[in-house]
């Protein structure tokens, strides 16, 4: 005979999980938005942003997916309680560092695009931290299996 025993979450872990979701979604829209931009998108940008969209190396675009995926599918997994949400988050963390670092220190995109190209990654970097300890706290409690 086994017994399982299951600590069900609080309601704020499901308020939590779904923003988290959204968020990570969001970032899937930005970058399909980003994967899929037409020439007429490029053609309204100034010089100094098509340049910087054309000259990012292809590790940076996957940084990006890798980071929005990996952080959409731990979302999911804290959904359905999963203990590998943790994980996923550290891997989207990592990728949207690498992504930040190449954005911040070995382009021009500051100038570019003004401080809200600091002052946004750093708010991801930020929820991402927030996602690991979230889900390191559910599996120490039990909500994840």
């Amino acid at each position: 005979m086994t017994t399982e025993v299951t600590n069900k979450p609080p309601v704020w872990f499901w308020v939590v999980a779904v923003v988290a979701l959204l968020w990570n979604l969001m970032g899937v829209i930005a970058y399909l938005g980003d994967a899929f931009t037409t020439v007429e998108q490029l053609e309204q940008m100034t010089q100094e942003q098509r340049e910087l969209f054309e000259m990012r190396p292809a590790w940076v675009t996957a940084a990006f997916a890798i980071a929005v995926f990996a952080g959409a599918i731990g979302s999911i997994a804290l959904l359905i309680r999963k203990k590998w949400a943790t994980p996923l988050f550290v891997i989207s963390l990592i990728a949207a560092f690498a992504q930040f670092i190449y954005n911040s220190f070995m382009t021009n995109t500051v100038e570019v695009m003004g401080t809200q190209a600091i002052v946004f990654p750093i708010l991801v970097l930020g929820f991402g931290l927030y996602l690991i300890f979230f889900a390191k706290k559910g599996n120490a409690k039990g909500w994840l299996r």
